[in-house]
């Protein structure tokens, strides 16, 4: 049960919610991906993706998306791969065993630009669904009294048309089909790229910080691609951007981390009135349009300053509730709705206590 409470926004929307979103809000960016790397020809090799494979895997079971970042992902099967092959060490599967990979600037460019690319878009994603999934938990402020903070925790699966030197898929999957051009044979395989977000809002609330934090991500991809083409120049320079992406994204996730510890909640009981954690999804407070960090300042004309006042208010007129509200700028807006016998008799509210 307080598992359940605590998971407030994961247990009120539907139960398929979080699995649609997980292929849904990529789909039209697998393709345009796809296309991309396809065309330009940029060429990975099957042991680095069988690294990724095996680090993304592990992200996944241990459920620590602080780690889920893709760039984290693909700086960690590099190093795998050549840690593997530079110790002798093995992995045996059952069907192939896995001996790791020598390091070459030849892959180390497709893989750069691919990270970078991939990084872009984790950026976009959170920018636009990070506050969507963001959920509240209850906490002591510093001045003893219960506040609210949100934790988005998000998962994303796209699936990519990579391209492979077809002697390497050879030697996994003989039968495999084959592009031979020029004097080289190439391989078609559709990878699926996982990534994961996780974040916590508490000093400033989710609608404003994750859509700052995704621009920042965007920012660290592009500054990805940008230093991975000058491997065109000087090949080391691939490296170089991998492990600057890296930095940059662990440096973005330490930044807003302490900045959020600092200060005082967002959300947190309210002289002015009563102060919204969260709302219900179709309930008559949806409807209206309240969202949160919304403070209530009266109820059919009655001033409320905490739950039991709101409630009790909410029952002078039970069939047609009429709300002053105060938004996010502090300026007063009136919000009324017809309340039916079906609907929640709280209006769909969470409130801080």
């Amino acid at each position: 049960m307080k598992k359940e409470r605590k998971a407030f926004r994961t247990r009120i929307v539907w139960g398929w919610t979080e699995f649609v979103g997980l292929l849904k809000d990529g789909f039209l960016f697998a393709v345009v991906l796809s296309v991309l790397f396809a065309g330009i020809g940029l060429v990975v090799p099957m042991e680095w993706l069988i690294a990724l494979s095996i680090v993304s895997i592990v992200m996944l079971l241990s459920a620590f998306y602080q780690l889920g970042s893709f760039v984290y992902l693909s700086a960690a099967a590099v190093f795998l791969g050549w840690l593997m092959r530079t110790n002798g060490w093995s992995l045996d599967f059952g069907f192939f065993r896995y001996n790791g990979l020598f390091l070459s600037w030849n892959w180390l460019l497709p893989v750069a630009l691919i990270t970078g690319a991939i990084v872009l878009l984790e950026g976009w994603l959170v920018k636009k669904h990070g506050a969507v999934s963001a959920s509240p938990r209850l906490e002591k402020s510093s001045r003893g009294l219960m506040a609210a903070f949100y934790n988005s925790k998000r998962l994303w699966l796209i699936p990519v048309l990579l391209v492979v030197p077809g002697s390497a898929v050879e030697s996994y999957a003989p039968y495999w089909p084959q592009l031979p051009i020029g004097e080289s044979v190439f391989s078609f395989i559709l990878f699926p790229v996982v990534f994961g977000f996780q974040n916590r809002a508490r000093k400033t609330l989710p609608i404003y910080l994750f859509p700052v934090i995704g621009k920042s991500l965007m920012i660290a991809g592009g500054m990805i691609v940008v230093l991975s083409l000058g491997a065109f120049l000087w090949p080391p320079m691939a490296l170089v951007a991998l492990m600057a992406g890296l930095l940059a994204r662990l440096g973005i996730s330490i930044f807003y981390a302490v900045k959020e510890r600092q200060g005082n909640h967002a959300v947190t009981p309210q002289a002015l009135g009563v102060m919204i954690v969260d709302v219900l999804p179709d309930s008559p407070a949806d409807k209206m349009g309240l969202i949160r960090g919304e403070v209530i300042r009266k109820v059919n004309g009655l001033t409320v300053s905490n739950e039991s006042e709101l409630y009790e208010a909410i029952q002078v007129n039970a069939a047609h509730c009429r709300l002053e509200v105060l938004d996010h700028n502090r300026e007063v807006r009136l919000r009324q709705h017809v309340i039916f016998r079906h609907d929640h008799h709280r209006l769909g509210l969470i409130v801080v206590k």
